[in-house]
């Protein structure tokens, strides 16, 4: 049986660049927005160049499922190699247009237990390229809501420092949490859009290679990660992906898609962008 889409208007939306824009979706009828998981995803649906089917796309929510007012995605207009439509129309959209959408679903979740059901309270390592940053803020956000002690990194990569979306609120987070760790990067902080950028520079995954010994990652956590102590998500484009296997494949750790015999894994994996 198909689940049938709901009416929602946008609420909010802030343009961080011509094609990177976090928006917020409520409701049409104001109400609670149903329960989810962190790291879950939301199908919109719009009608395009008048045609009276419903398009569909899923997009990862950065919302927190605490916040119950709205639905916040954090959204790339996707112009390569040309312009995709469904983007392109919500681009176009204003704060109070309407559009379609179906509860959240997907298995992108966290992990808080081990194969064998014992808690598992693993250094928790998110790795993101562009915008699949968005399910790591609802992480963030769940585990700061629920009070967590688990300590949690954050690496970002983006083409430019504008393009470093929920930049200010890690570096508040890491600043009044011990237990947080953020970690930026921008791949060209000679763009106009990275003007007074004097942060990391490279792709993110370059902050996973050893270093003098040691990686970046490894620095700020002050241990070398290990799937005894450390457990990664990553999530964006697949080049980012497969870079950061082959980094930490070597090193012993193991992905959700090649689970070991008894099930275990220290690597969860989401393709985004």
């Amino acid at each position: 049986m198909s689940v049938q889409p709901m009416l929602g208007r946008i609420s909010y939306r802030e343009d961080l660049t011509p094609d990177l824009a976090i928006l917020r979706i409520q409701p049409d009828d104001s109400s609670p927005v149903p329960d989810f998981k962190p790291g879950q995803f939301i199908t919109l649906g719009l009608k395009l160049d008048g045609d009276d089917r419903v398009t569909n796309r899923a997009y990862s929510l950065s919302s927190p499922p605490e916040e119950k007012r709205y639905f916040e995605l954090y959204i790339k207009w996707a112009t390569e190699p040309v312009p995709g439509k469904f983007t392109t129309a919500l681009f176009n959209m204003k704060v109070g247009d309407r559009l379609y959408w179906r509860k959240p679903a997907g298995a992108f979740t966290l992990e808080d237990k081990k194969a064998d059901g014992t808690p598992d309270d693993r250094t928790l390592v998110l790795v993101a390229s562009g915008t699949g940053l968005a399910p790591f803020v609802s992480y963030a956000l769940h585990l700061k809501a629920a009070g967590s002690k688990r300590k949690v990194a954050v690496l970002h990569g983006a083409r430019s420092a504008r393009e470093l979306g929920y930049r200010d609120m890690f570096e508040k987070m890491a600043k009044e949490n011990p237990n947080f760790v953020y970690l930026p990067t921008v791949s060209r902080p000679n763009d106009p859009a990275s003007q007074g950028w004097t942060g990391r520079t490279g792709r993110v995954e370059s902050l996973l290679v050893p270093n003098g010994g040691r990686s970046e990652l490894e620095k700020a956590l002050g241990h070398r990660v290990a799937p005894e102590n450390t457990f990664f998500h990553i999530c964006g484009y697949q080049g980012t992906i497969d870079s950061v296997i082959a980094i930490l494949q070597p090193l012993g750790f193991v992905s959700n898609r090649n689970r070991r015999k008894d099930g275990s894994f220290d690597i969860k994996i989401e393709t985004y962008g």
